[in-house]
């Protein structure tokens, strides 16, 4: 029962979201599309359909499944502890993020990592689409750590629902091609990720780039000396140097990716 509602809440989000997020874009749209919107996001949503496919078969909710077996045994540091229920949680988000703070970083460091990550800043446009552009390799490797770290840290099948759908929305809004507010991007780059920051990492320009891993909070880019913020948001180009032709970054060209030539 609790892997099944789970999974609908998670599906109703990420869908909701993506159709939200989209309808903001064109009512309100931060910068013009360089390329062809609709062929960049046939590609992106056939990638994402494909992964979809692949992860339910490989993995098929295991990430719960994992959580729903440690917290009936007891398993893991927080179920060593006596926290209440909603300190756990936060733990849970928060921990859970910081780790994937560290993938991420690790996805730009190491090579191998990289031709994976890459498919994902190919993308020469940024919107809510570019959230769902990632290749399966980095996706199932991805999931084979979060059910691990959800193993070590004991969470509850609540608290990976909540940090999940919190990742979902977080990753489609900072992604979105949206024109906000100056003051409130300001106040919410205190403690969480805008679409601003987010920009910032998606730059062709490798110094920005390797900058801003965050995606629900910005403070672990603030406390490992890895923000950036002094940046023309009108003069980022985002992108991949070496990937600047459409043409050849057809959903083909996307799964191929990681095993062509090695490219920053």
């Amino acid at each position: 029962m609790i892997e099944r509602d789970g999974s609908f809440v998670r599906l109703s989000l990420f869908w909701g979201g993506l159709l939200f997020f989209l309808v903001l874009e064109f009512l309100s749209p931060y910068r013009k599309s360089s390329v062809s919107k609709v062929k960049r996001w046939m590609n992106n949503m056939a990638l994402t359909v494909f992964n979809s496919l692949i992860l339910q078969l490989a993995f098929a909710g295991a990430i719960v499944r994992t959580a729903i077996y440690v917290t009936t045994h007891q398993w893991g540091v927080l179920n060593m502890v006596a926290l209440s229920p909603w300190v756990k949680l936060l733990m849970t988000v928060a921990f859970m993020d910081f780790m994937l703070y560290i993938w991420h970083l690790l996805n730009h460091d190491v090579p191998f990592l990289w031709r994976f990550h890459r498919v994902h800043h190919s993308d020469l446009n940024m919107d809510v689409s570019t959230a769902t552009r990632f290749h399966i390799g980095e996706l199932a490797l991805s999931a084979v750590i979060r059910i691990c770290l959800v193993f070590f840290l004991g969470a509850s099948p609540f608290g990976v629902l909540i940090f999940e759908s919190a990742l979902v929305l977080c990753a489609q809004f900072e992604h979105s091609s949206l024109k906000i507010p100056g003051w409130f991007e300001r106040i919410f780059w205190v403690l969480f990720v805008p679409p601003s920051m987010h920009r910032i990492h998606h730059s062709v320009v490798i110094k920005e780039r390797n900058t801003n891993y965050g995606t629900i909070f910005s403070v672990w880019d603030r406390w490992l000396g890895t923000l950036l913020t002094d940046v023309d948001q009108n003069q980022i180009r985002i992108g991949v140097g070496a990937y600047q032709k459409p043409e050849k970054l057809n959903f083909h060209h996307l799964l191929a990716m990681p095993i062509t030539r090695y490219v920053r």
